[in-house]
């Protein structure tokens, strides 16, 4: 089974992901929203938000073929299954021919280092000493290569993750220690 990327109508990730929970076996097809939990600052308090990390986007897993395919393509706001042409399986239906690509391994491998059971990824402890970032505790522990920015006020880090071959930079939260 490889991982996927269904493009979907951005805010209805959950409702389509609930969707392919009912419709379709969990030992054919396993589909996630991945997410991140973030400080946001209103009014002088501080609140946790959890944010979608890719707004319009929900990760499967499956054994693509063309029965799967249609069925998924039947699914209300499902608009399409991503192909970045690099890595293409192509599915046959009469004259049809339709190209789609997986997600490499090694992208899935480190988003799922950074992900919790709840495919949330939470905050990260972190120091910062002349300009360079220290991860003492949280899922970016080990990881300070992939940090590009740190917004102390803010309480974020940008990190920078492939996603089916281009990098994103995606904002995450850290707690600053002192």
């Amino acid at each position: 089974m490889k991982w996927y990327a269904l493009s979907v109508e951005t805010g209805c990730e959950e409702t389509v992901r609930s969707i392919i929970r009912r419709d379709f076996d969990p030992s054919i097809l396993h589909a996630i929203v991945p997410k991140r939990r973030l400080c946001e600052k209103k009014q002088g308090h501080i609140h946790y938000v959890v944010k979608t990390m890719f707004p319009g986007y929900l990760l499967i897993r499956t054994t693509m073929n063309t029965k799967t395919y249609y069925k998924l393509r039947e699914v209300p706001k499902v608009y399409s299954i991503l192909n970045n042409f690099q890595i293409q399986h192509k599915i046959y239906k009469n004259d049809d021919i339709v190209s789609i690509s997986n997600i490499p391994e090694e992208e899935v491998s480190l988003l799922f280092q950074l992900l919790d059971r709840n495919h949330i990824i939470n905050l990260s402890g972190a120091i910062v000493i002349n300009s360079r970032v220290q991860v003492k505790c949280g899922p970016l522990k080990g990881m300070e290569g992939i940090i590009r920015k740190v917004d102390k006020r803010k309480n974020r880090a940008k990190i920078s993750l492939n996603f089916l071959g281009c990098e994103k930079l995606i904002d995450v939260g850290i707690e600053i220690l002192q």
